[in-house]
């Protein structure tokens, strides 16, 4: 299974968690016997995505709602667009992802799930998120 398909899963998977909000560790396991993922590769990107997410939640959320126009919050963006970005900053900050393969993975996502505005929700954000962490 390649990286994107990889990344898909990890996506409908830390939506999933956004919508639930119950035992995580329960979830993850249920997901990967439900999706019959066999692939140890796949299997240990998948943890280490939403354990890496859950850990660094602060800090991740901090980023997104710093670079949220004026008069937003994180409880105005969909669940879909929260997860495609928790998975996007999390891959460009602590799994040293190049930005450009984030954010195109990123939009990928936003358009195959999000409403018609996501693709330009999700770039706009992330690639205001990758000029400030530029700039430090």
């Amino acid at each position: 299974m390649n990286r994107s398909l990889s990344r898909e899963l990890v996506f409908k998977l830390l939506y999933e968690l956004e919508v639930q909000k119950e035992n995580q560790i329960e979830q993850v396991d249920l997901y990967i016997e439900n999706n019959d993922i066999q692939d140890k590769r796949v299997i240990d990107y998948i943890k280490e995505i939403v354990n890496g997410v859950k850990e660094n939640k602060e800090k991740i959320e901090s980023l997104i709602s710093k670079n949220l126009k004026k008069d937003w919050s994180l409880d105005r963006i969909s669940k879909v667009n929260l997860a495609i970005l928790k998975l996007a900053i999390y891959e460009i900050e602590y799994m040293d992802l190049p930005y450009k393969v984030g954010i195109n993975e990123a939009v990928e996502l936003a358009k195959k799930y999000g409403d018609d505005g996501s693709k330009q929700f999700v770039n706009g954000v992330l690639a205001s998120v990758v000029k400030e962490n530029s700039e430090k």
